[in-house]
């Protein structure tokens, strides 16, 4: 598959890059990218939720009235579930909510993820990208040049650059990643991928 390389003005180079069919023109796996959205969303929990059950609900003991003879239900502590400032029947406790997924899994995900943003037309290609220094506002330049202001935007560079880094963390729409840690769920919930020419080469060997 061939790409146009754009630089950082906007402007469509004459030059082109190449993207692996076998990572960029796969048929997408939609049961594989559901389970590593899944997992992502899942390990990003904190799991510290807890509510209080009748044995932790400070209070007497005593029977509130006699167990016959009252014309209503019986009733033998205040802090049973059922009465107001009582505990919870079955309430949350801390829990882990990570579970495991086969790496081959993870891979087909991500290259699926990929494929789908190949077929919407939602990749673009640098043929390089720098920054002499950590400004938001020449940050903001570029996008308003990609015409990307407005869009939730996922930059992935080839190696980390703090100046890019910097630049970027103010801008709420915008992430930027490394070609080794970028994830499907980023991938998919950016409305348009950047993608630096140097890190096309590293996404195609670590995916395959």
């Amino acid at each position: 598959m061939e790409v146009k390389l754009v630089d950082v003005k906007g402007k469509v180079t004459s030059s082109s890059v190449t993207l692996a069919d076998e990572v960029f023109g796969i048929e997408p796996n939609n049961h594989a990218i559901y389970l590593d959205v899944k997992q992502h969303l899942a390990n990003r929990r904190q799991g510290t939720h807890k509510s209080k059950e009748r044995n932790e609900i400070a209070g007497s003991t005593k029977k509130l009235k006699k167990q016959k003879g009252t014309g209503g239900a019986r009733a033998g502590s205040a802090k049973s579930g059922t009465r107001v400032g009582g505990g919870r029947i079955f309430g949350p406790r801390p829990r882990n909510y990570h579970f495991k997924l086969n790496v081959k899994l993870k891979r087909l995900a991500r290259k699926s993820a990929f494929a789908y943003k190949a077929q919407q037309d939602g990749l673009i290609v640098l043929d390089s990208f720098n920054m002499s220094e950590a400004k938001t506002k020449n940050f903001k330049s570029v996008l308003e040049s990609l015409k990307l202001e407005n869009e939730k935007v996922l930059f992935i560079l080839a190696e980390a650059t703090d100046n890019v880094y910097l630049a970027a963390r103010n801008l709420g729409k915008v992430k930027v990643v490394t070609a080794d840690s970028f994830n499907t769920y980023d991938i998919l919930n950016a409305k348009k991928v950047v993608l630096v020419k140097e890190a096309v080469e590293k996404i195609e060997n670590i995916l395959n």
